[in-house]
């Protein structure tokens, strides 16, 4: 499962983003993706946590506040 956002042009040049949970699956050797949840409108400085949180891999977020916390082995 991954996010997918989707931009689409709004009045005066806005820009509005829309986020979705997303799985994919193979049925018949083809690639069919299917949507899980809608999230709704996100601001893009929410996006690379969205992203993040539903990685596979997680990735280590940087904390503003300078503390070192101890890296997965």
């Amino acid at each position: 499962m991954y996010v997918r956002i989707q931009e689409k042009a709004g009045k005066g040049g806005t820009i509005h983003r829309y986020a979705s949970i997303v799985r994919s699956d193979r049925i018949k050797d083809k690639v069919v993706q299917t949507t899980v949840a809608y999230l709704g409108s996100v601001e893009e400085n929410q996006i690379p946590y969205l992203k993040a949180a539903y990685a596979k891999d997680k990735p280590r977020l940087v904390y503003s506040d300078g503390a070192e916390y101890p890296k997965r082995p």
